[in-house]
């Protein structure tokens, strides 16, 4: 199929966009990588009467290091952060999970940003954002605001983003020092979206377990104090109070069940790779 009819804007700067979609609004969507976008114009399912291509803003594709984390400019492409030399020892939950997005041609083209805002259930940035703690930097022509990971998925392909605003950075929160980390999926095929994805943090006090493709957004729970021999009967305890969804390629009780094999995995070797501080 093609897609409907629109109308066309290559953005040259961050203003320019953020003054089409103040007129646009509801009928605008934006345009950065197109690897989520693309396919969904071709199939009809967005028809927006403006497209607005934000891929060629100057320096709009920067990845900067601070005390505090890393910061992901909405320009910045998936294989530029996984390939970003600080990423394994500064990031190394981003740099765990991030191979398994997708495949490097997707990658390649598409945007960290991009895939946040499309709030995917089932995909892997969106679950690292939470379980990381990070920030969604969103901006309109009336101002900036920062919305928290766990306030920012409202439902399934569902955001805090407002009709007027543009998601032009996020922050992934720097680890506690010392912390172990772990990611696992499980799908169909490697790059297709997880059935069941699993990302943990342990840290001095306990450990963060998340989870993706579970419900219709991710969802992280914390266990202060969490010890190896007491992982198992946490993790199966809330997968059995888990009400997962399911579809065609999974049933619920399936789900269940890949939450107790894979989420204890990385539960078990975030705590055997936690340092001592």
């Amino acid at each position: 199929m093609k897609p409907a009819a629109f109308d066309y804007v290559r953005a040259e700067s961050l203003d320019e966009a953020l003054s089409v979609l103040a007129d646009a609004g509801e009928d605008a969507r934006i345009l950065a990588g197109g690897q989520s976008l693309g396919p969904m114009l071709n199939l009809r399912l967005a028809q927006p009467a403006v497209l607005i291509d934000i891929g060629h803003i100057p320096d709009f594709d920067r990845i900067e290091w601070t005390e505090d984390g890393v910061i992901v400019m909405a320009g910045a492409r998936q294989a530029a952060l996984l390939a970003d030399e600080a990423l394994a020892a500064r990031q190394p939950l981003l740099h765990a999970g991030m191979p398994w997005i997708g495949h490097v041609q997707t990658r390649a083209r598409g945007t960290v940003c991009g895939s946040l805002a499309h709030a995917d259930p089932a995909a892997e940035l969106p679950l690292l954002l939470s379980v990381l703690g990070g920030v969604a930097l969103v901006r309109s022509a009336s101002g900036q605001r920062g919305i928290q990971a766990a306030d920012f998925y409202a439902g399934m392909f569902q955001t805090d983003i407002r009709p007027d605003e543009l998601l032009f950075a996020a922050r992934f929160n720097a680890l506690p020092e010392g912390a172990g980390v772990a990611f696992r999926e499980v799908a169909e095929r490697h790059g297709d979206f997880a059935i069941v994805a699993a990302a943990a943090v342990a840290d001095a006090g306990g450990v963060s377990l998340g989870l993706g493709g579970v419900g219709d957004t991710p969802l992280v729970y914390r266990w202060d104090g969490l010890t190896l021999d007491l992982a198992r009967d946490a993790v199966w305890e809330l997968a059995d109070r888990l009400d997962p969804r399911s579809d065609p390629r999974a049933d619920g009780a399936y789900r269940r069940r890949l939450v107790k094999t894979v989420g204890l995995a990385v539960v078990k070797h975030a705590l055997e790779t936690r340092h001592a501080i």
